[in-house]
């Protein structure tokens, strides 16, 4: 009897993951159910993802990234599934989702092209970096560019410009793209 409530929740599991609808997503954040909170020091979602698998407690979870350069990004655990919220803040899941990044074209999520930089300016906060992809695009100079958010070098967000097109390395802090 044991063995069929097993297989059936196993089902029912992966019919839901399957479908989509419990994909953890950046751009959204989930209020409420928090039951524990703590800091991330590598500033990295996938942190908070794996933490809630590893607790039985943790039905879904939010992740914040730092807002001041003193910050520290913050995870939420919840034990229970609150409906997610638009907001740039935060990536947020179920359990068994992990972190999928949007797929918008070239641009990389998730990703930082360290060198190459031949200029560097604040921006306001942009949870997909367009305003830094668009000055590399009205630039002749600009091969790659680099979004920094918040938090993550200093306070506000800051645009990397390249004139070069440097291996690109997994950072959360990151949002980069290619040019030309």
């Amino acid at each position: 009897m044991m063995w069929r409530a097993a297989v059936l929740f196993a089902a029912l599991a992966v019919a839901l993951l399957s479908s989509g609808a419990v994909q953890a997503q950046s751009g959204f954040d989930r209020r409420g159910g928090d039951y524990s909170k703590f800091e991330i020091r590598t500033g990295d979602p996938e942190v908070c993802a794996a933490r809630c698998e590893r607790d039985s407690r943790c039905l879904a979870w939010s992740f914040s990234y730092p807002r001041t350069a003193n910050a520290m990004a913050t995870c939420w655990l919840k034990n229970k599934v609150p409906p997610r919220n638009d907001d740039a803040c935060c990536v947020s899941g179920v359990k068994g989702a992990g972190v999928v990044e949007p797929r918008l074209g070239t641009t990389e999520f998730s990703i930082d092209r360290l060198g190459g930089d031949y200029r560097d300016f604040e921006l306001p906060a942009d949870p997909v970096g367009a305003a830094c992809g668009q000055a590399c695009s009205a630039d002749n100079k600009c091969r790659a560019w680099t979004y920094v958010r918040p938090g993550y070098i200093g306070a506000s967000a800051r645009c990397f410009l390249k004139d070069k097109i440097t291996r690109p390395r997994q950072k959360p802090c990151c949002i980069s793209g290619v040019v030309r």
